[in-house]
C-alpha cells in the first residue's frame, strides 16, 4: 500500500455535528500519531491570500542581497542564506528567512514581551499581506489545537490562553537555485524536527518536502496550493510525552529543474512560561521527563541551530 498524508476538512469541526467534530479529532490525533503530518482543506485562509503573500515574498527575495542584510535584526526580519544549520548538523541549510511575529502594540499589556516586526519599505504590499497571513494562521492553529485537545484528555479550550499570545513566528523561506560549489551534502532544509507545538505551512511553491516514515523512509509530501500542511514538533511531544510525536523532515535539494523554491511555515509557540510537564493523561506512556517551560526548552533549541549564541 502507498503510504500518503491524510488530508482533512477542517469545516468538519468547524461547523459540523457533534459527531463529525469528535470524528475530525480522531482523525488528526491519528495524522499525526501516524506520519506526524496532515493536510488540512476548507481551512480558511484564502488562497488569493496566499498568493498574495508568495507574491510579495519573491519581490523581497529579489531585492540586492545589500539592501536584505539592512533588514537583518535578530528573530524578527531578514536572516541571511547560510545562517541557520539543522540540531547535530555541521553543514549550514541552503535558504534564507524574513521572520514576523505578534506586534507589540497589538499583544498589549500582560503578553510575552516581543520584538518589533521589521518590515522591507522596498516591497510595501509585504507588511500587509504578511500581517494578514499571520494572524489567519494563528486563528487556524488555535482551532487545531482545539481538535486535537479532547484526544489528550483536556477541554476543548485548554491550549487558548497558551497560545493566543505566545512567541510564535511566521518564517517567510527562499531556497534559492543550488549553486554549483555548493558544499557536498549541504541541502535545502537537513533532517530536523520543529520546535513548537504545531506548525502550519500553506503548501509550498515548489518541491522538496518530504516526512521520515515510521519505517525509516522519506516520503514525499504534496498538497494542494490551496492547503496547509500541519505537523507536530518538539514542545507538543515533550507535553504528551511522545503520544503526539516530533516527526523528522527535511526539505531535499531539487531533483528536476534547478528554480527557487518558496515557503511560509507558521510555528506556533506557546508563551515563554508556559508548563511542558507531562500531562496526566500521558503519564503512562514512556518514563516522565522533569518538567520544564516552553522559554527553557525555546532558548536551547535556538542556540542548537545557531539562531542564538
Amino acid at each position: 500500500m502507498i503510504r500518503a498524508v491524510p488530508e482533512l476538512s477542517l469545516a468538519e469541526f468547524n461547523t459540523g455535528s457533534p459527531q463529525a467534530r469528535a470524528a475530525f479529532s480522531a482523525e488528526l490525533m491519528r495524522g499525526l500519531q501516524d506520519y506526524g503530518f496532515v493536510v488540512l482543506r476548507d481551512h480558511g485562509v484564502p488562497i488569493s491570500l496566499l498568493d498574495e503573500a508568495y507574491a510579495a515574498t519573491e519581490a523581497v527575495f529579489a531585492l540586492p542581497e545589500a539592501t536584505k542584510r539592512a533588514y537583518a535584526r535578530g528573530m524578527r526580519g531578514y536572516t541571511p542564506f547560510g545562517v541557520e544549520h539543522a540540531k547535530d548538523s555541521g553543514k549550514p541549510d541552503l535558504k534564507e528567512f524574513w521572520q514576523v511575529g505578534h506586534s507589540p502594540a497589538a499583544a498589549g499589556a500582560g503578553a510575552d514581551v516581543f520584538e518589533d516586526n521589521v518590515w522591507p519599505v522596498e516591497v510595501p504590499q509585504f507588511q500587509n499581506t504578511i500581517s494578514e497571513l499571520f494572524d489567519r494562521l494563528n486563528d487556524t492553529g488555535m482551532v487545531v489545537l482545539q481538535a486535537l485537545a479532547p484526544e489528550l484528555g483536556l477541554t476543548t479550550h485548554w491550549f487558548d490562553d497558551k497560545v493566543r499570545w505566545g512567541t510564535s513566528l511566521l518564517r517567510i523561506l527562499h531556497y534559492p537555485p543550488v549553486a554549483p560549489d555548493t558544499p557536498e551534502g549541504a541541502v535545502r532544509s537537513a533532517a530536523h524536527e520543529d520546535i513548537n507545538f504545531l506548525t502550519l505551512m500553506p503548501a509550498a511553491r515548489g518541491a522538496g518536502l518530504e516526512l521520515l516514515d515510521r519505517d525509516g523512509s522519506w516520503l514525499p509530501i504534496q498538497a494542494d496550493p490551496s492547503t496547509l500542511i500541519v505537523d507536530s514538533g518538539d514542545m507538543m511531544a515533550r507535553l504528551t510525552n511522545g503520544v503526539v510525536p516530533a516527526t523528522t523532515h527535511r526539505v531535499v535539494n531539487p531533483k528536476g529543474p534547478n528554480v527557487s523554491r518558496y515557503s511560509m511555515p507558521f510555528f506556533m509557540h506557546p508563551t515563554l512560561a508556559t508548563s511542558l510537564d507531562v500531562l496526566p493523561s500521558c503519564r503512562s506512556h514512556a518514563p516522565v521527563p522533569p518538567p520544564i517551560t516552553a522559554g527553557a526548552l525555546l532558548d536551547e533549541r535556538l542556540r542548537a541551530i545557531g539562531l542564538r549564541k
